[in-house]
């Protein structure tokens, strides 16, 4: 009797084992799960880059000829967050930046052979399929953001629909935050983007309007791709800004780790 005690015993452990590791190995890859670390009410500014104003029309065509983007710097899309490390023969993404009064605009070229948009419903596991996604902080304050809406973390999916985490736990779309453009040409898909900014006080069931930007203006932002090459789940999360500690698939929770865009004339 005592040793079938011993051996159930062992054989509960070894099954807690394996189900706490797999549950621990799926949760990496989710955007559903609660915030773990603590995170810090106030930012400590990094990589700060000025952005300067269009002083012509951008048309969103994903053609990227318009006068703001031939002044522009390219930026690196480059740091793993989630996945194996990566060749450049795998993925390699850059983008530029501009602005107007009315909005923040992006420019993104990402090299990848595989394009993946399998999951029909746009609210369904969302960051699974490949999609640009955008991190934005208004105000450039950093702190939480997870279920609020003290920053946004707008996923582009190909097919242009937009969805960030509501102030209900849920998936919502935000179609009308953002206007996008997307164009594929052998491995290389180009994205043209342009966002309205809203603050901390944007209401889900309200009327909202955009924030004007004005030079000057520090932003919190970054920038990331969702890459999956014909698997259940995404299999890699490339951004543009070193993340710190070994969970860095932080933004969609914690705009500390944004960076800081400075608006220019």
């Amino acid at each position: 009797m005592k040793k079938a005690t011993v051996l159930l015993l062992i054989l509960t452990l070894v099954f807690n084992c394996k189900n706490e590791t797999k549950t621990a190995k799926t949760d990496t890859n989710k955007e559903t799960t609660q915030a773990s670390q603590k995170i810090a009410t106030s930012k400590t500014e990094k990589q700060l880059r000025e952005v300067y104003k269009a002083k012509d029309t951008i048309i969103i065509d994903a053609v990227a000829n318009d006068s703001a983007w031939v002044k522009s710097k390219w930026y690196n899309i480059d740091q793993v967050w989630l996945g194996d490390s990566l060749s450049e023969t795998d993925f390699s993404g850059r983008f530029k930046l501009s602005w107007t009064n009315e909005a923040l605009y992006v420019l993104a070229e990402i090299k990848d052979d595989t394009l993946i948009d399998k999951i029909e419903d746009p609210l369904v596991k969302w960051w699974d399929d490949d999609c640009l996604e955008i991190f934005v902080d208004e105000d450039n304050s950093g702190g939480e953001h997870q279920y609020n809406h003290n920053a946004f973390a707008y996923h582009i999916a190909l097919d242009g629909k937009v969805v960030d985490m509501s102030t209900e736990k849920i998936g919502k779309l935000y179609n009308s935050h953002i206007e996008s453009k997307n164009k594929t040409t052998g491995n290389t898909t180009l994205w043209e983007v342009k966002m309205n900014l809203y603050d901390d006080s944007f209401d889900d069931k309200g009327s909202n309007t955009p924030v004007n930007l004005t030079a000057n203006k520090k932003i919190g932002f970054a920038i990331a791709y969702c890459d999956n090459d014909k698997s259940l789940e995404r299999e890699h999360f490339i951004g543009s800004i070193p993340v710190e500690g070994e969970d860095k698939n932080r933004g969609w929770i914690d705009a500390n780790i944004f960076g800081t865009l400075l608006l220019k004339d």
